[in-house]
């Protein structure tokens, strides 16, 4: 049986990053007049809103205190404007009072709000990278800045991941269940079946990772027929990743091209150990078209 005792006094997590500075080269021409991130969907409520918001609304419903936006340089204005401008009063007074109540709430929301610039784009463990000194050696979460997360129970997907943190103490990420032609555009992992609560302690995290790899080294207990765990889109971190982080970009070691993630957290994974929590719930991909696509009528409908 495995007990998780660790003192979690000096561990608790406040803060939150969302990198946020991709191009959305698969959302062409959209996102030459469009941010990606600023791109609408429509929540339960038939509220329309920007991406980023529902991430940021993400990660505030698990007790999230401060959340930092990576942006690109000259892109700053543009999340400045949606999180901390108020409404010209002529705009304002148009609205609905029920709108002009969530207009404050948007500006209450942005005051808990914190834009870092990503000065030149080199990868996602790049982007994360640039909130090492806001960070202050704090654990923290880290969203993908073009996933929405809708839950299955009334735990939000990342308060569900922050029960977990809470109780082990270490890394831990969300894993959703993937089928295997699906997992070479995924970061996937492997490991052992703690004795209750569905918690996995990880043997390997692996990106991308082609059918027959996956079939020989990253199979689960419990998952048959081609099934894997991969990464939902939600980490709960400690400050340890960017020591990796730190040494891969000052040692300029990239894979194909950038300055990775998940390379870390197989180093941090060795180190200090990581856990997965499969998450009751699902994740949808803002950054392709289908999926954007299918987006609008899930995620509306609950």
């Amino acid at each position: 049986m495995t007990h998780f005792n660790m003192n979690l006094s000096n561990h608790r997590i406040r803060k939150a990053i969302i990198p946020a500075a991709g191009f959305g080269t698969r959302l062409f021409p959209a996102t030459k007049a469009v941010k990606k991130e600023l791109l609408p969907i429509i929540d339960r409520q038939g509220r329309v809103k920007p991406t980023i918001l529902a991430i940021v609304e993400e990660a505030i419903t698990a007790g999230i205190e401060e959340v930092a936006i990576i942006v690109q340089p000259g892109d700053g204005p543009l999340f400045e404007n949606f999180f901390k401008t108020p409404l010209p009063p002529h705009h304002y007074h148009k609205l609905s009072p029920e709108n002009q109540a969530y207009s404050q709430y948007l500006q209450d929301l942005g005051e808990k709000i914190t834009l870092l610039i990503q000065e030149v784009q080199e990868g996602y463990g790049h982007a994360v990278f640039c909130a090492k000194d806001w960070v202050n050696n704090e654990p923290f979460l880290l969203f993908l800045g073009d996933h929405v997360y809708l839950s299955e129970i009334e735990l939000s997907c990342a308060s569900q991941l922050m029960e977990v943190y809470n109780r082990v103490g270490k890394s831990t990420v969300a894993l959703t269940v993937t089928p295997g032609e699906e997992i070479y555009h995924c970061g996937c992992v492997t490991g052992n079946w703690q004795d209750y609560d569905d918690i996995l302690s990880l043997t390997q995290v692996y990106e991308k990772p082609d059918l027959d790899y996956a079939r020989k080294n990253l199979t689960v207990e419990g998952l048959t027929g081609d099934r894997f765990l991969t990464v939902f889109g939600i980490y709960a971190l400690t400050p340890t990743i960017f020591d990796y982080l730190e040494a891969n970009i000052r040692h300029n070691f990239r894979e194909k091209g950038e300055f990775q993630l998940t390379t870390c957290l197989e180093q941090v994974r060795q180190t200090e150990g990581i856990y997965g929590y499969p998450i009751k719930g699902r994740c949808f991909d803002t950054g392709m078209p289908d999926a954007y696509y299918q987006t609008f009528i899930d995620f509306r409908q609950g």
